[in-house]
């Protein structure tokens, strides 16, 4: 199984930002409850995904927080792993967005797809594998190759 990191960096970025505003914290607040001060700039960096965070200063964060890192990292392996082996988790909002030509008939479906569900809020579905072969088939692509792209296009 090959890892993303860029992904598996930006969804864990996220994951922190969502557990900071859970508790209503601004990056400030945040950095008050740590046991060593870190830049603002430095924290919205990792919130961002754009810079690595050692394991140490990820528990730290995490501890601030009172989230047990195995928990968010838990989180951010769902997001970026299937849930199941087999299985795809895309967003049908990020799939209409995409402009890729060869995706055209998996943009319709999931436009059509979003639009009968007539709720924005349920825009993730999974599919399986047979689904994925069938949509593979449809766009004129192989299915791994359709994999791998609706894993870059689902960055969360």
């Amino acid at each position: 199984m090959l890892i993303d990191a860029e992904a598996y960096q930006r969804i864990l970025g996220d994951e922190l930002r969502k557990l900071r505003r859970k508790r209503g914290w601004t990056r400030k607040e945040l950095n008050q409850h740590l046991q060593s001060e870190i830049s603002l700039q430095t924290l919205a960096t990792y919130e961002l995904g754009t810079r690595h965070c050692s394991v140490v200063r990820l528990v730290e964060l995490c501890v601030a927080m009172d989230e047990l890192p195995q928990d968010l990292l838990a989180k951010v392996h769902r997001r970026v792993f299937v849930d199941e082996p087999g299985r795809v988790r895309i967003d049908l909002r990020l799939v209409i967005k995409d402009d890729q030509e060869e995706l055209l008939p998996l943009r319709r479906w999931a436009d059509d797809r979003l639009k009968r569900s007539g709720d924005a809020g349920n825009a993730e579905v999974n599919l399986d594998f047979p689904a994925l072969e069938r949509m593979a088939e449809l766009c004129g692509i192989p299915t791994v190759d359709l994999i791998g792209r609706l894993r870059r296009l689902n960055p969360s």
